[in-house]
């Protein structure tokens, strides 16, 4: 009976008791428990193509993350992602590389440099936070167009530094006595190379990173920076300190970009000026806006579609119609890359502002439910 009836004691009365009902895992906590278990045996199963795409897509979700807490979340428009990128990949070569390239190295222990290198990215992100606390808008995106200019001039000219035009190797990452080169290490009789054993600091990298900016944007920080967003005289009334702010998340994004840098710059073994340039920095601002402004699932939607899009057609392309190595007469997978992912930044700012996360977490809500789809971040 006592389980069926609870006395009030304050009223001397009985009531029906409140049976604790057990709630078993829903079916979106199962397919993220498969896909983890997938991604965790993805290297035993797949060739060094795929996994260093899969790498590229990891270390590009991890600056689109950044970029998106920038632009998405706070609303200031930044060019210049791919300069941070740079201070990444190279200052973990100058702190790590030992000197014998001939090239200027301090020889430090691997993950010092990989962390100095974050540092480095965001002391640089200080430096440019005052300007970026008093632009907004086309502005803040001229102004940071610039470091892309100046870190395109350094890049090639201070050759002691960055190897100039040819770029510089790039030492291997060494952690808790595990080095990640290509030497084989053989586990469950699969032989681990250098893409196999980064593929799981990747996950890491990627994990951690995704966990922190949910938590700033779901606490007191991501309120205030929505606030900023939406209407900034607003958010300075209410008591928000709006150029602080703005200079913190630059700081923090400028962090992630050095993060993915460093990423990068790992998985591809060697570091080339090219490729820090305006284009990647476009690219960046395609991931975020195709995946969904202001959140962390969309940065990473994103990512891998921007980033594995070349990749895929690369590997298919004399399978595919009009794309073809290039100088053979057709379009270059690059080319097509960019059309194809152009033409989505166009149908998604037109069609679905909310970007690729934002419909699948539609499809998530129940009419019933009352939760809405913006909550999903």
């Amino acid at each position: 009976m006592s389980d069926v009836l609870a006395r009030d004691e304050a009223t001397g009365t009985t009531r029906p008791a409140r049976h604790r009902t057990l709630r078993l895992p829903g079916v979106r906590t199962w397919v993220q428990v498969a896909g983890a278990v997938l991604l965790l045996a993805l290297p035993f199963y797949l060739d060094r193509f795929w996994l260093q795409s899969g790498l590229f897509a990891m270390a590009a979700a991890i600056g689109a993350i950044g970029l998106n807490l920038l632009t998405g979340a706070t609303g200031q428009l930044s060019m210049g992602h791919a300069f941070f990128l740079a201070v990444g990949a190279y200052g973990y070569c100058v702190f790590a590389a030992d000197g014998g390239d001939g090239l200027t190295g301090l020889g430090l222990p691997s993950w010092l440099a990989a962390v100095l290198a974050v540092l480095v990215a965001g002391v640089a992100g200080g430096l440019f936070s005052p300007i970026a606390g008093r632009l907004r808008g086309a502005y803040l995106g001229i102004a940071t167009l610039a470091l892309i200019f100046i870190g395109q001039h350094v890049l090639f000219n201070a050759r002691d530094l960055t190897g100039g035009f040819n770029g510089r190797d790039v030492p291997p990452l060494s952690l808790f006595g595990l080095t990640f080169d290509d030497r084989e290490v053989v586990v469950a009789a699969v032989p681990f190379g250098s893409a196999e054993k980064l593929w799981y600091a990747g996950l890491v990298l990627l994990l951690g990173c995704a966990l922190f900016a949910r938590g700033v944007l779901r606490g007191r920080p991501g309120r205030a920076m929505n606030a900023i967003r939406d209407h900034r005289i607003a958010a300075g009334v209410m008591g928000v300190p709006v150029a602080r702010y703005r200079a913190a998340v630059f700081v923090l994004s400028s962090m992630y970009a050095g993060l993915a840098g460093v990423l990068l710059a790992l998985v591809f073994q060697r570091t080339v000026p090219d490729y820090f340039g305006i284009t990647l920095s476009l690219d960046y601002l395609a991931m975020i806006v195709i995946g969904g402004l202001g959140s962390v699932a969309g940065a990473v939607v994103g990512a891998v579609f921007v980033s594995l899009l070349p990749q895929l057609l690369t590997r298919y392309s004399d399978a595919l119609p009009l794309v073809s190595d290039p100088g053979t007469g057709g379009i270059a997978p690059g080319e097509a890359a960019r059309y194809l992912y152009g033409a989505a930044v166009v149908a998604v700012v037109l069609f679905l502002p909310g970007g690729l996360v934002r419909l699948a977490a539609r499809r998530r809500v129940s009419p019933g439910s009352g939760a809405t789809p913006g909550e999903e971040r």
